[in-house]
């Protein structure tokens, strides 16, 4: 075996465990690669028993070190000179410092890589390290997946006109200072392991499903599929004033848009849990992992304040035009209820308005059903029979008194405020009433 010792690779005869010192070393600095069953000189002696041997290794190198190492250490066999050498492989770990659990965090018991030695660490090198720690942003951090494709990726930046080559990537937060992919990279590229699971129900609530999707790939794709997955399922709904036709959808297509990339943008990828969207009969819920930053509240949110938890992915979707500005979000879905239901629900009263809830690890945006609910509130509105009787009250009360409002009605005649309204409404087009100001 012609190799030779490194900053990146060890060569041990058999296990020991000075093993657990390499791989602390490697996952402390930049990952490396340690060959069981060959000799210093790069001769292959190979193992025996290699089952027992690599379950001896993984067992020692769980226990032994801490925080938790297992998911960026990988073992495997292979047959060199006709002989069975075991290779383990070492990530860089995203929660140094990585110390020997029966040495503690201290020089005593972290290590790392200097040239081909693994040395113990200076304080100063486990404080920087401590500092790194809690200041590194999820999306910062170097991805586990460095075998990452951006065939999506690149295609929207082609379509705009933007560069995406090695310095753009950079530049972007997709590659750190070392050349590695950072978790944006993995969120972006076509092997993004998070997933947005969808919904559609038959009534209100989650007995019976009509449709189930678990939709993956790039958060680019996601954004796109999910949103058609929404808008077929967007009903529409025409009704006519004179010869004009009115359509009105289910959703208004701008809340569901913005919905959906407000819940990508902010979500916390640090947590494994898929966002999820519920269809209902009566509205759309979209719930999504991670609560508020730390230091904003629900009404900072509804005046436009924000935070971006992922600040390099709310770049990356502004500079595809995904986005326009930062905090704009949510209240241009509250306009859009106030646009949209307004064609529909004109001097009924009190109008459909999305709703939020809030807890530490979750964020929940629920929006009405426009259509289901004016057919609920334009059957509320129909004059019953015993309602009707007090029509010929309602003129000749309007006939002796000179005038009628609003309130005259709900105090003298106990009608609702949208009955009221309704019946105001009508006599007024049917020529009985006429209006005057407003009131």
């Amino acid at each position: 075996m012609n190799i030779n010792e490194s900053a990146n690779l060890e060569l041990k005869r058999q296990f020991t465990d000075e093993i657990k010192k390499e791989v602390v070393a490697f996952a402390n600095t930049a990952g490396g690669i340690i060959y069981v069953g060959v000799n210093d000189d790069g001769s292959v002696c190979g193992v025996e028993n290699v089952d027992d041997e690599m379950l001896r290794l993984s067992s020692s190198i769980r226990q032994s070190i801490k925080p938790d190492i297992t998911m960026f250490v990988s073992y495997m066999t292979e047959v060199v000179e006709d002989k069975n050498v075991i290779k383990i492989t070492v990530q860089r770990g995203n929660a140094r410092p990585y110390y020997l659990a029966n040495k503690g965090m201290r020089s005593a018991g972290v290590y790392v890589r200097h040239g081909s030695e693994s040395v113990m660490a200076s304080e100063a090198a486990i404080f920087k390290m401590t500092q790194e720690k809690s200041g590194e942003r999820y999306e910062e951090q170097r991805s586990t997946n460095q075998k990452l494709t951006f065939v999506e990726l690149s295609r929207q930046f082609a379509a705009r006109n933007i560069a995406f080559e090695g310095r753009d990537k950079k530049r972007l937060g997709l590659i750190t200072e070392e050349g590695q992919y950072t978790n944006l990279a993995l969120l972006l590229s076509d092997q993004c392991t998070h997933t947005i699971k969808a919904a559609l129900f038959e009534g209100t609530d989650t007995t019976s499903f009509k449709d189930r999707r678990e939709f993956g790939g790039s958060l680019l794709t996601q954004l796109q599929d999910v949103y058609n997955w929404i808008d077929f399922h967007n009903c529409t709904s025409s009704s006519f004033k004179g010869l004009y036709r009115t359509d009105l959808r289910d959703f208004p297509p701008v809340a569901v848009r913005e919905a959906l990339l407000n819940a990508i943008v902010h979500r916390d990828y640090s947590l494994s849990a898929s966002i999820l969207i519920h269809v209902f009969k009566d509205r759309f819920e979209i719930i999504s992992v991670g609560g508020l930053i730390e230091g904003l509240r629900r009404d900072d949110i509804m005046l436009g304040v924000s935070a971006a938890r992922n600040t390099n992915l709310s770049k990356v979707f502004y500079r595809l035009m995904l986005v326009e500005a930062y905090g704009s979000g949510l209240p241009r879905i509250f306009a859009s209820y106030k646009d949209e239901a307004a064609k529909e629900t004109a001097g009924i009263g009190r109008q459909p308005s999305p709703e939020i809830s809030v807890s530490d690890n979750a964020f929940k945006l629920v929006l009405p059903n426009l259509n289901e609910w004016h057919k609920k509130n334009s059957a509320s509105m129909e004059i019953t029979p015993v309602q009707a009787k007090h029509r010929e009250a309602v003129i000749d009360f309007a006939a002796k008194k000179g005038y009628l409002t609003r309130r005259d009605l709900q105090n003298g005649f106990k009608f609702s405020q949208s009955l009221a309204l309704r019946l105001l409404r009508d006599l007024t087009k049917e020529g009985v009433l006429t209006s005057i100001g407003k009131g």
